[in-house]
C-alpha cells in the first residue's frame, strides 16, 4: 500500500516530462516549416537556391536606367484617341482664317447699314416728303398717304434732324479736358462701364425703334393697345440722343488715350481685350453662343474702327490737317487693331476646341448673315436691311452716324462755291460705294446661300411668326397634366379651345419621342412644329407624373444678339 502511494508522484511527473517534450518537438517542426517557406520564396522556377541572388541583381541602378532608355510604346494601339488630337490642332490652325473671313463679311454688312443712313436714307425722305407735297395735286391714290417703309424713313429722319440740332450744344472740347483731367485708373473704369453701357443700350434701344415704326405703321383696323405715336417718337428721339452722348464719352476717353504722353491709358484700355479672354474660354458655348458671340465681335470691330476715324479726325484738326501728324498716330492705330484681332482669333480657337466645335461653324455664321441680305431684297421682306443688321449684331447706326456727323461738320469748314463742291463730290462717291457694296454683297450673299441649301426657307414665313406659334404651343403644352378635361369652350378669335388643348390621355403619346441632342457638326434647321411639341419627362420617361417641356433650339436665323440661349452657361 504505500510502496503505491510512493510511486504515484514519480509516474505523474514522467508524464509532464513526456507531453513537454512533445510540445517542443512540435515547434521545432513548425520552424523547420516556416524555414523551407521563406527558402523556397526566393527560389527561382526550377527550385534553384540561386534565384534570391539574380532578383537581387536585377534590381540594380543600371538595369533600372537601360530599362528606362529602351522601353517602347505603340501609338496605333490608340488610334482614334491620335487622330482626334490632331484634328483639333488642325481646327485651331483653320480658325484665324474661317474667322477673319466672316469678320470680313461682317464688316461690309455694317458698312453697308452704315453708309445707308448717309447716302440712300436722305434722298428717301426727300422722296416721302415730296409724295406728301404733290400728293393734293395728284389725289389719294390709295387707302394710305405713304407706304410702312415711307412712313419709317420719315421718321428716321426727324430723329437724326432733332438729335444733331441737340448734340450741337454738346462741347466736345470741354469734355476733351473734363475727361483728361481725371486719374488713369478712374477712366479705366469709366471707359469699362461705357462698354456695359452701350450693349444695354442697343439692346433696349433697337426695341424703341421697333415699337415706333410697328406704332407708326400698325393697320388702323386694330384695336388700339399703345399709348400712341408721339410718347414713342419722343423716347426714340430721346434714346438716339443719350446712345450718341455715350459714344462721344468712349471716343473722348480714347483719344485721352492716345494724346497721353506715357500711353499708360491705351495700354491699359488694350490689356482689357486680353481680359475677355478669361471671361469667355472657360464656359460652356455651343453654336448658338458662339453664333452670339461672333456677331458682338463683328459689331464692336466696325465700332472700333469707327471710334479710331473720330480720334483721328480731332487731332488732325488740332494740328491743322498736318500729314505728318497723322504718321504718328499711324503706330498706335496699327497696335490698337491688331491687339483686337489676335484676341478674337485665341477666343474663337480656344472656345472651338474645348467645345468640339468644328471650324465650318463660320460658314454657317456667314450664311445666316447672308440670309438676311437677300431676304430683305424680296418682295415679301418684313423688315428693312439695316434693322436686320441691328436686331442681329446689336449695332445701330443712327447713333453713331449722328456722333461722325457732329465731329466731322465741327472739324471741317465749309467755305466758299468750292468747298461746296468738293462735298457735293464726296457725296456723290459715297453713294457709288454704297452702291457697288451692296451689289458685291449682294451677289456674295446669294452665292452663301445656295451653298446652305436654304434657298427654300426664303419664301417660308417671317421667324417672328414661327417663334410665336413656338411659344404659344410651348405655353399650351406645359400645363396639359394640370388642365382637366372641360367643355369645349371658344375664344375670342371664334377657334375651339378643346382642338388645340391636349387631353391628357394623349400626353403619354406626345411624350414617347425625346428631343434629340444638337450636334455642333450639324447645321441648324428651322424646328418643325412637331418637333416643338416633344414632351419630356424630367425623370423616368413615361412612366413618371411630373412632365417637363424642354426649350426647342433655336434657329440660327432666329438668334440675334440678345437672344437668351437655353443652355448658355453651365
Amino acid at each position: 500500500m504505500a510502496d503505491s502511494l510512493s510511486t504515484g508522484p514519480g509516474e505523474e511527473k514522467e508524464k509532464e516530462d513526456r507531453e513537454r517534450d512533445r510540445k517542443a518537438a512540435k515547434t521545432e517542426a513548425n520552424n523547420d516549416k516556416d524555414g523551407v517557406t521563406e527558402t523556397l520564396s526566393f527560389n527561382d522556377k526550377n527550385g534553384n537556391n540561386k534565384g534570391r541572388r539574380r532578383n537581387l541583381s536585377d534590381l540594380s541602378l543600371v538595369r533600372f536606367i537601360t530599362t528606362e532608355l529602351t522601353r517602347g510604346y505603340f501609338l496605333e494601339h490608340n488610334e482614334a484617341k491620335y487622330t482626334e488630337r490632331r484634328e483639333r490642332v488642325y481646327t485651331c490652325l483653320r480658325i484665324p482664317k474661317e474667322l477673319e473671313k466672316l469678320m470680313t463679311f461682317g464688316f461690309f454688312l455694317c458698312l453697308d447699314a452704315f453708309l445707308y443712313v448717309f447716302t440712300l436714307l436722305p434722298l428717301r425722305v426727300l422722296l416721302a416728303l415730296l409724295r406728301l407735297l404733290t400728293l393734293p395735286c395728284c389725289g389719294l391714290g390709295g387707302s394710305r398717304l405713304l407706304q410702312p417703309a415711307q412712313v419709317c424713313d420719315v421718321l428716321k429722319g426727324f430723329i437724326m434732324v432733332l438729335c444733331y440740332s441737340m448734340m450741337s450744344y454738346v462741347d466736345y472740347s470741354m469734355m476733351y479736358h473734363l475727361i483728361r483731367g481725371q486719374s488713369v485708373i478712374k477712366l479705366y473704369i469709366i471707359y469699362n462701364m461705357l462698354e456695359v453701357a452701350d450693349r444695354l443700350f442697343s439692346s433696349f434701344g433697337q426695341d424703341i425703334l421697333d415699337a415706333l415704326y410697328w406704332t407708326a405703321t400698325e393697320p388702323k383696323e386694330k384695336k388700339r393697345a399703345h399709348i400712341g405715336v408721339i410718347p414713342h417718337f419722343l423716347m426714340a428721339v430721346l434714346y438716339v440722343f443719350l446712345h450718341a452722348i455715350l459714344i462721344m464719352v468712349q471716343a473722348t476717353t480714347l483719344n485721352v488715350a492716345f494724346n497721353s504722353h506715357n500711353k499708360s491709358l491705351l495700354t491699359i484700355m488694350m490689356s482689357n481685350n486680353f481680359v475677355e479672354i478669361k471671361g469667355s474660354v472657360f464656359k460652356k458655348f455651343e453654336k448658338n453662343n458662339l453664333f452670339q458671340m461672333s456677331n458682338s465681335d463683328i459689331k464692336e470691330r466696325f465700332t472700333n474702327y469707327i471710334l479710331l476715324l473720330i480720334v483721328c479726325l480731332r487731332n488732325m484738326e488740332q494740328f491743322s490737317w498736318n500729314p505728318d501728324h497723322l504718321w504718328v498716330l499711324f503706330p498706335d492705330v496699327v497696335m490698337v487693331i491688331c491687339s483686337e484681332v489676335a484676341v478674337d482669333v485665341v477666343k474663337h480657337a480656344f472656345i472651338t476646341k474645348f467645345n468640339d466645335i468644328s471650324a465650318d461653324v463660320y460658314g454657317e455664321y456667314r450664311a445666316s448673315l447672308a440670309f438676311d441680305l437677300v431676304s430683305s431684297r424680296q418682295k415679301n421682306a418684313y423688315t428693312d436691311y439695316s434693322d436686320s443688321v441691328s436686331r442681329r449684331m446689336g449695332f445701330i447706326p443712327l447713333p453713331l452716324a449722328l456722333l461722325l456727323i457732329r465731329v466731322v461738320t465741327s472739324s471741317v469748314k465749309i467755305q466758299g462755291s468750292l468747298s461746296f463742291m468738293c462735298v457735293l463730290l464726296f457725296y456723290l462717291g459715297m453713294i457709288t460705294l454704297k452702291v457697288l457694296n451692296s451689289i458685291v454683297l449682294l451677289g456674295t450673299s446669294c452665292v452663301f446661300v445656295k451653298e446652305a441649301n436654304m434657298e427654300e426657307k426664303l419664301f417660308d414665313p417671317p421667324p417672328s411668326a414661327v417663334s410665336s406659334r413656338v411659344n404659344s404651343r410651348a405655353h399650351r403644352t406645359k400645363h396639359v397634366s394640370t388642365v382637366p378635361p372641360q367643355e369645349p369652350t371658344v375664344d375670342k378669335a371664334g377657334i375651339s379651345l378643346a382642338s388645340v388643348i391636349p387631353q391628357p390621355a394623349d400626353v403619354a403619346e406626345s411624350a414617347a419621342p425625346t428631343i434629340p441632342k444638337s450636334d455642333s457638326d450639324t447645321f441648324l434647321t428651322t424646328p418643325d412644329e412637331e418637333e416643338d411639341d416633344k414632351i419630356i419627362n424630367a425623370d423616368t420617361g413615361l412612366e413618371g407624373d411630373g412632365l417637363k417641356h424642354r426649350t426647342p433650339k433655336k434657329d440660327l436665323l432666329e438668334i440675334d444678339r440678345f437672344t437668351i440661349c437655353g443652355n448658355r452657361i453651365d
